[in-house]
C-alpha cells in the first residue's frame, strides 16, 4: 500500500489526535485504542489508525492479555498492520511485563506459592510452549537466583536433574522450588510432573536441601504441589 493511501495520525482532524491528547490531558485520558494508535502511526485507506486498533481489540474481546498473546506474523493478518508495526505493539507489550517482572523483584521471599505466582506470573503469561524455572532459596526463602532449566513443546519440558543439583550446589541454596506451565491451561499435574517432582526431592535429599514446592502456571491460575499435600 503506498504511502498517500494512509490515514496519518497528522492528518487527522486535531480533536481525534491521540498524540496531541496525551500532551494535553495525560496519558490516561487515552483509550487502549488511541495508545495504540500512537504505537503504530498510520491506518489504512480503508480505516484510521483509531479505528483500526478498536477493530484488532474487538477482535481480542477488548482484552489487552488476549491481545499480548499475538505473534507478529498473526497481527499482520489485519489490513493495515505491517512488520514494524507488529514488532512495534509487540515490544510495547513486553516492556509493559517487563515492568512487572522488575516491581516483583522486591517481593523477593518467597514462602507461599501465591508470592511465587507474583514473581514468576510474568514470565509464563502467554507462553505458547512450555518452560521449566528453578527457584533458589537461601535461609528465610529469599530469593538467590531463578534460572532457566529446560525448554519444550505445548506439553513436555526437558529438565536435566542433575543440573538442578549442581546449580544449588553452587547457589549454596538451603532450598528451592520448581515451576513450570501449562499452555493448554490445564492445572492438573502430569504423572511426568509428578514423577520429576518426586526424583528430585529423593536427590535433594541426598545433598541436604529440600524442594518447597512445585508450582504449575497458567495464565490465570496455578496449582502448587505444596497446597495440594504432594509435597
Amino acid at each position: 500500500m503506498s504511502q498517500q493511501s494512509r490515514v496519518a495520525i497528522k492528518a487527522w482532524a486535531e480533536a481525534d489526535r491521540p498524540r496531541e491528547k496525551l500532551v494535553e490531558q495525560g496519558r490516561r485520558a487515552l483509550t487502549d485504542a488511541e495508545l495504540l494508535a500512537i504505537l503504530i502511526g498510520s491506518g489504512s485507506r480503508e480505516e484510521s489508525a483509531v479505528e483500526l486498533c478498536r477493530r484488532i481489540l474487538h477482535d481480542k474481546g477488548n482484552d489487552l492479555h488476549a491481545l499480548s498473546r499475538l505473534s507478529v506474523t498473526e497481527l499482520c493478518r489485519y489490513k493495515g498492520i505491517g512488520e514494524a508495526k507488529a514488532i512495534s505493539i509487540v515490544a510495547a507489550l513486553e516492556l509493559g511485563r517487563r515492568r512487572k517482572g522488575r516491581k516483583d523483584e522486591e517481593r523477593s521471599v518467597l514462602n507461599s506459592s501465591a508470592r511465587v505466582y507474583e514473581y514468576m506470573e510474568h514470565i509464563y503469561n502467554d507462553l505458547p510452549y512450555e518452560e521449566f524455572w528453578v527457584l533458589f532459596l537461601a535461609g528465610g526463602c529469599k530469593l538467590i537466583a531463578k534460572v532457566l532449566i529446560g525448554k519444550g513443546g505445548n506439553d513436555f519440558t526437558p529438565v536435566d536433574i542433575r543440573q538442578v543439583l549442581r546449580l544449588a550446589l553452587e547457589y549454596h541454596a538451603s532450598s528451592i522450588i520448581l515451576t513450570h506451565n501449562h499452555p493448554s491451561g490445564t492445572l492438573k499435574p502430569s504423572t511426568m510432573d509428578v514423577q520429576l517432582t518426586n526424583k528430585l526431592i529423593e536427590a535433594a535429599k541426598l545433598f541436604d536441601f529440600s524442594i518447597n514446592d512445585h508450582v504449575i502456571f497458567t495464565n490465570s491460575a496455578y496449582y502448587s504441589f505444596r497446597d495440594s499435600g504432594l509435597l
